[in-house]
């Protein structure tokens, strides 16, 4: 038995383990790129805040926006933070559903950072060709459009999860004694290469196996919808939930799409907000999206509202506490799957795993690699004294 899963083992990993290699390489690049990003480019992410800490009237900083973008560049997203010494993220962007490669998908990807004090620019900056948003979509759908990278990354993923569990069955050992117990728990780094490179496979393997196999199994909620479902019926006992109506504004009194109002709204019903992303209204029946969230690190425990773009009115709230279990275990997903749920902590955990997972493909093939060789320099016996049982091949070799 363990010969056979030790073959599905090897030519499963054979199968996927470039495009393994790529998406836990470009994992574990962007599980830090908040920190990077703000470290790197401090100056557009920070400002100095005068007293009193009063901000501009947001339509004010909007219109400065999308002058810098220009008029053909629609601001999609604002970003605003609670804290004084921010600055505020004004963002615009355009896909391409038809292209075949993510520059053709991405038209644009700007976004315009203001000192919400002084309205002064802190810094542009072009994502569609910046390097975290380029690790991004090659762990997402190796630099391809969404429907035809995705299927290529979920299903990869899907042997990763396969792998994993046939490589504990390989690891655990027939008997457990004080020998058995050293090589499976620890590294010879004493050993030759082959030794050394077989214990980084196995051993290493063996200790992230379940962080690995948490990235795996979050990562398969983004690439499938029957898998997303799969996981929300777990969680809640029910069948998957219907999805959710568009929501639309109806009162076609003066067209206004202020998001100011929308704003003042959201702070009101949530005071202890840390972030607040809103989304103009697009469209005539469009409306104002405002997601309220309440830590600078997770996107899971926000405050969703939607407003009336005609006259400011809220449409639809709905609260973190309101969620069933699937909605929120589906919610914690992001989270989860670049460890920012456990902090700091949570991330170099999703960091050692994604490295990890990148370099069992390589540890493997060497593995591999290193038998073919062996078994290649392997003398020719003569196949039909070979298949004789080992006594009658004496009594022949006797009589000679």
């Amino acid at each position: 038995m363990k010969w056979w899963i030790g073959q599905l083992h090897l030519w499963l990993g054979l199968a996927s383990g470039i495009v393994v290699l790529i998406v836990s390489v470009t994992g574990c690049l962007f599980v830090f790129q908040k920190e990077i990003s703000e470290a790197v480019w401090k100056r557009k992410y920070f400002v100095t805040a005068p007293d009193g800490g009063q901000a501009l009237p947001l339509t004010t900083l909007q219109s400065t926006a999308q002058t810098v973008l220009g008029t053909d560049k629609p601001i999609n997203d604002i970003t605003i933070h609670r804290q004084s010494d921010r600055s505020w993220e004004f963002m615009a962007y355009k896909e391409n559903d038809t292209a075949l490669t993510y520059f053709g998908a991405m038209e644009y990807y700007w976004s315009v950072f203001l000192n919400p004090h002084t309205g002064h620019v802190t810094g542009i900056r072009n994502y569609k060709t910046d390097f975290f948003q380029i690790m991004k979509y090659l762990h997402w759908s190796l630099l391809l459009n969404d429907k035809y990278g995705q299927p290529i990354v979920g299903w990869s993923t899907v042997i990763f999860v396969l792998m994993l569990i046939t490589g504990l069955v390989l690891w655990w050992p027939r008997k457990w004694n004080r020998v058995t117990r050293k090589r499976s728990f620890s590294i010879q780094w004493k050993g030759k290469f082959k030794r050394k490179n077989y214990d980084l496979h196995n051993v290493l393997g063996f200790y992230f196996y379940i962080p690995a196999l948490i990235l795996a199994l979050t990562g398969l909620v983004f690439a499938f919808q029957w898998f997303q479902s799969l996981v929300y019926v777990a969680a809640t006992g029910t069948a998957p939930a219907p999805e959710q109506p568009a929501v639309t504004s109806h009162h076609r009194d003066i067209y206004v799409n202020d998001p100011t109002i929308a704003w003042h709204e959201a702070e009101k019903n949530n005071p202890d907000y840390v972030r607040m992303n809103i989304s103009p209204a697009t469209g005539n029946d469009g409306a104002i999206s405002v997601y309220a969230y309440a830590d600078e690190e997770i996107y899971y425990n926000y405050q969703e509202m939607h407003f009336d773009q005609y006259n400011g009115n809220l449409i639809l709230q709905q609260s973190w506490d309101q969620k069933n279990p699937g909605e929120k275990l589906i919610g914690m997903n992001y989270d989860i799957h670049v460890g920012a749920i456990g902090g700091l902590t949570g991330k170099l955990i999703a960091f050692l795993a994604s490295l990890v997972s990148a370099s069992l493909p390589i540890t493997g093939f060497c593995i591999w690699w290193n038998k073919k060789k062996k078994r290649a320099h392997i003398p020719y016996a003569a196949p039909d004294l070979m298949r004789q049982p080992v006594a009658e091949r004496a009594v022949s070799e006797s009589a000679q």
